[in-house]
Parts: C-alpha cells; structure tokens; sequence
C-alpha cells in the first residue's frame, strides 16, 4: 500500500497555493510612468493634478491614469515614446518648483498588495537604470579633520588657562599663535601631553608660535573612514528615497560605485546622491551688532555672519556646539504649543554631552540651528558637462534656550510640514562626512533591459520545453509527474524571490535555467531506482515506495555539495556572481521539495489510495 501523511499533503497544498499567489504579480508588466515631487516650499494637491492634465492635453500626449498621495502625482503612459514627451512638456510647464522624474509604475492589484505579493526586482541589467563612479574629495576630509583639531586645541589650551592669540590651518600645519614665549613653553608641553595625535614643534620664525601637524597613520585612518562613511550616508539615503536594490560598494581607496535600477532620471538621482545636508548648532552673537557687521564688512573674530530665511544678518559664534553628524534620529511633526512645524532631534551621547554643558550654563539666552546643504550643478558649455555645486547656509530657527536639555530637543519655526518632512528625511539618511565628484556616468536604457528580459526568457522557456519532452518520452507518466513537479518548482522559486524581495540579473535567470536542469536530476534518480526495483521483482506498489526512500539519500547528497558551493558564492562573492549564488541557492532548496514532496503526493493519488496496481508507466 502507498500512501501519503495527511499533514504532509496539507503542507504540500498550502505551499503550492501560496507560491502561487505570490509569484502572480510577475505576470503584470510595470508601466511607463513620470513621477512628480514637489521641492520645498510647493505642494501636491488637486490644482497640480489639474494642472498637468491640462498640460498633456494641450500637447496631445495620451495618458493612461493619474494618481496622487500627500508627497506624490503619479501619471501612467501606454508605451516609453508618450513618457518621454510628457517628460519634457512638464519639466517646461512645471519649472523648478517641481521634480519630473521617469518612473515604472506597479500594475499589481491591489489585493495582491494588501497581502505584501510584489513581482521580483529587476536588476539594472535587466530592468535599466544609472551608473555612476564617485569619487571622495579627499582634501574636503583633510580640511574638515583640521578644523576638528583647531577646536580641540582651543579646548586645551582653555583649560589650562594659557594666554594665545589664534588657531589657524595653513599649508605647513595648524599655526598656534600664544602671548608670550612662557605661554608657547606652557602650551607646547601640554599638547604633546594631551594631543598624541599631533606632532608638535616650536616654530623657528617667533618665539610665539608653535606648529602642530597631524600625523600621517591619523590622516589615512581618517580618510578611510571617511570613505566608509559617505558609503553608508549614500546606501541609507537611496534606501529612504525609495531606489530598489541599489548597488553601492567602495572602489580603491578614494572612490564609490553606484547603480540605481529602475532609475531614469539622471538630474534627480544626481540630487539625491550628491546633496549634503545637515545642521549646526551655534550659540548666537547677541552682543556684536550684524546689522553693522553685514553693511560695513568688520565681524568679530570669534564669530561668523549668517543670514536668516527672511533675509536678516544674524552673528553666530564660530565654535560649534552639535552637528548633523552627532545625529542618531530626526522625525517630523507639528510643535504642541505653537503648532508649527517642527523636526524633533536625539543626538548621540557626545553631542549629547556639548549640548547639556552649553544649556545648563546659557539658559535664556539665544542659540540657532543652521541648515547646510550643498547641492551638485551639471552645466553644459561648449559641448562639455561642468561639474559644480553650490552651497547654501542658511539659519532656520533662532529660539532662547527655556531649560537645561542634552540629546533629544525640537527644532521649531520651519517654514512648512513638507519642509520638516524632507529636513527630518534627509538628516536621517545622514549626510555626506566630506563631498562627492560624479566622474563617470553610464545610462543603461528600459530598451536594453527588455531585451535581456526577453532572450533571458526565451533561453528559460527553451530549456523547459526541452527537458519536458525528454522526461515524458523517457519516462512516461512518471515523466509527466516529474514535469507537474518542476511547474512547481519554478513557481515556488518566483514566489520565494519575490518575498525574499531578492533582485533578479542576467545571471539570476542562468541560475534559473541551471536550476531547471539540476531540478529534474533528483526525478531521474527516482524513476531510475523505480525501475531498477521492479527489474529485480519487487510488486510495483513496493518498488514505487523504495524508489522514494532509496532515492533520498543520493539525492541529499548530491544537492548538498551544491548548496555548499552556492552558499560560498553568496558569502565571498559580489555583483552578479552573488546573484547567480541567491537564485541557484533558493532553486536548490525548492526543486528538493517539490521533486520529493510533490511528485510523491500526485503519485499516491494515482497508485495510491489502496488500489491495486498491477503496473507502473515508468
């Protein structure tokens, strides 16, 4: 008698009908689209929607839907020509108060949504996308790593109590300019002492001077920290924007490789990548007057002159009491008492710490946050790409300080809930330790990408098609049991993917094909031990039974010595050879389940079920 565990057939059942549901959404293609943002200060809201329909339909360009959220208007288009002409009549109409970006619009259901299926992500081979080769502006880092020691040794020598005049970089080392040459004895003794990062000497042109230098391990330790850290900002910051699978790794020492599938719009992900953005805050100057300082040019040496939003000269002091960087938290909402908009903070425990020493001895008194962003600039002259940027720096809130406070606060007083929402999102993602230079860019096009798509699919068919037919002729019924078993299994690997939200390349889809392949090995070694039992004169009943327990064992083995192989690739490998590794790996494990498991559930409803069976078509 060859029977099946009921718990094992409603195991198989369920199985089948979730890879099922969750491999549907790769029937429904994505759609050309043109998403549509809002910069600061403008909104998305009904008389924009009305507003780009009136634009399409005066330049006749056919559209398929319009769809809107609070952050985005969505416009779906029948094919890539329509996208492209609707791209350019709105970035015309819509000017820079707007963001027209080429998008791919999702046409799964939404039932299919509410239970989290989604198709398998294209990768930028398949489904196009942007590349680009950035490269660390590696005298930014050594600038900002100075600035951090002047500030460090303005700290020492206040603390000891020694008289001096000025702490400035030049191109020899940090020039410390003391009163007296008591003081520079003082001070040099008391830097080597509390500095062991610097060297520092007496300067041979005045007995006032002392010259430190960073020493050189410090200075590469810092660099490549840098670099690590700008490719950590880059990877959070197109994971908050939304970028799918984004491809971000360290090349040599100075530079950074980005790909962006599904991206089209180079402008907006040059934007995204290379925007710098975070905050200072600064006690404020209220004793210098900035109206005087701004008209006559002559700004106290211990502070800096900034501009508010509404234009307003403000003095803030140059030292720095917490940065952006100390930032471990930024989310946006609306201020309980004034009913602003705000953007609340938690610093990490050392701006935490600066914070709670400057409050508690300056509560009344007034302190400012400034906003920094440096955005890059791609200017075409004489037929040639200029890389520029430009930065801004701009004071958004001055407020006195109410009470002691350290590592969580509010910043109030912004000028609007979008403006909160993209200061709180970008402070989030972090920002960039030093700048970035674009020097290479590379434009995959959706042509090329539905091309892949299209041969990689042939190839898959084909060796399906292929392996079918030589099964069911070779095999029989038990051929075409074998055939239902591998439709299983590559509806099982799609759904798998696509929950994993793994990312599928041109090597993915070998994997697939070579999963294929591999998949009906462990259905011949069935049918092979089947014929062999009933050869030495088992009943088929039996030979049907010690063909699945005799094969399991060959069939584990072999299909371990693979998955050691794929879990080697995924571990050391990178690129496409670890998406080669995620697919061949996921396959492994679903063609065992479904070349055991199913193909022995169908073959105890047709020899099973206490019937007699006087032969098997094997």
């Amino acid at each position: 008698m060859f029977e099946y565990p009921k718990w094992k057939l409603g195991l198989v059942v369920v199985l089948i009908v979730l890879a099922g549901l969750y491999s549907l959404p790769n029937a429904f293609p994505e759609q050309p689209a043109i998403q549509i943002s809002a910069s600061r200060g403008a909104t998305i809201d009904a008389a924009l929607e009305g507003r780009v329909e009136g634009t399409l339909k005066g330049k006749e360009i056919p559209y398929f839907g319009v769809s809107r959220t609070e952050d985005r208007l969505m416009v779906r288009f029948d094919d890539a020509d329509q996208q492209l002409k609707a791209s350019t009549a709105l970035k015309e109409d819509l000017g820079q108060n707007y963001t027209v970006a080429l998008n791919l619009a999702s046409t799964v259901p939404g039932w299919l949504r509410a239970i989290h299926a989604r198709p398998v992500t294209k990768g930028l081979d398949l489904q196009g996308g942007v590349h680009f080769l950035m490269e660390v502006d590696q005298a930014a880092a050594r600038t900002k790593l100075e600035e951090r020691y002047v500030s460090e040794l303005y700290q020492i020598l206040r603390s000891a109590k020694i008289a001096y005049r000025s702490v400035t970089p030049t191109r020899d080392g940090l020039s410390i300019q003391l009163i007296t040459n008591a003081d520079r004895e003082k001070a040099l003794t008391e830097l080597v002492e509390k500095s062991p990062d610097l060297t520092v000497e007496e300067a041979v042109s005045s007995d006032t001077l002392l010259l430190a230098r960073i020493k050189p391990e410090k200075i590469a330790e810092a660099q490549k920290h840098t670099i690590e850290q700008n490719v950590t900002t880059l990877r959070n910051r197109v994971s908050e924007l939304g970028v799918a699978e984004p491809i971000i790794a360290q090349q040599g020492q100075t530079r950074i490789v980005v790909q962006l599938p599904g991206v089209q719009d180079t402008a907006a992900a040059k934007k995204i990548l290379g925007a710098t953005a975070t905050l200072e805050y600064r006690a404020v100057n209220d004793t210098a007057n900035a109206e005087e300082a701004a008209t006559t040019g002559r700004v106290p040496p211990d502070s800096k002159l900034y501009y508010e939003q509404n234009g307003r000269p403000i003095l803030l002091k140059k030292e720095v009491i917490a940065t952006g960087d100390q930032l471990v938290d930024a989310t946006s909402g609306y201020d309980q008492q004034s009913g602003t908009p705000m953007v609340s903070v938690r610093l990490d425990s050392v701006g935490g710490s600066r914070m709670l020493d400057f409050t508690s001895d300056n509560v009344g008194r007034p302190m400012a946050v400034v906003y920094i962003e440096r955005i890059p600039e791609f200017r075409v002259v004489d037929g040639k790409e200029v890389r520029s940027s430009k930065e801004t720096q701009t004071v958004i809130s001055v407020a006195s300080i109410r009470g002691v406070f350290s590592n969580q606060f509010q910043t109030t007083g912004l000028e609007s809930s979008t403006y909160a929402k993209d200061l709180a999102l970008l402070l989030r993602a972090g920002s960039l330790a030093v700048p970035v230079d674009i020097i290479e860019e590379r434009i995959i096009g959706p042509s090329l990408g539905a091309d892949n798509i299209k041969r990689g699919l042939e190839a898959t068919i084909i060796g399906f098609i292929l392996i079918c037919i030589f099964v069911i002729l070779y095999y029989r019924l038990v051929g075409v049991v074998a055939v239902v078993g591998l439709v299983v299994n590559l509806l099982l690997l799609l759904a798998v993917l696509s929950a994993l939200g793994a990312t599928l390349t041109m090597p993915g889809i070998a994997g697939i094909v070579l999963t294929l392949g591999m998949a009906v090995d462990a259905n011949v070694l069935i049918a092979e031990r089947i014929r062999e039992e009933i050869r030495s004169g088992n009943s088929p009943v039996n030979s049907l039974r010690a063909g699945y327990e005799k094969a399991w064992g060959t069939i584990l083995d072999a299909n371990l010595t693979t998955l050691f192989a794929a879990v080697a690739m995924f571990a050391f490998g990178a690129g496409p050879v670890k998406g080669f590794a995620v697919t061949l790996l996921t396959g492994i494990l679903t063609s065992m389940f479904s070349a055991v498991m199913v193909t022995q559930m169908i073959m105890t409803f047709i020899y099973g079920n206490r019937r007699k069976v006087s032969s098997i078509s094997v």
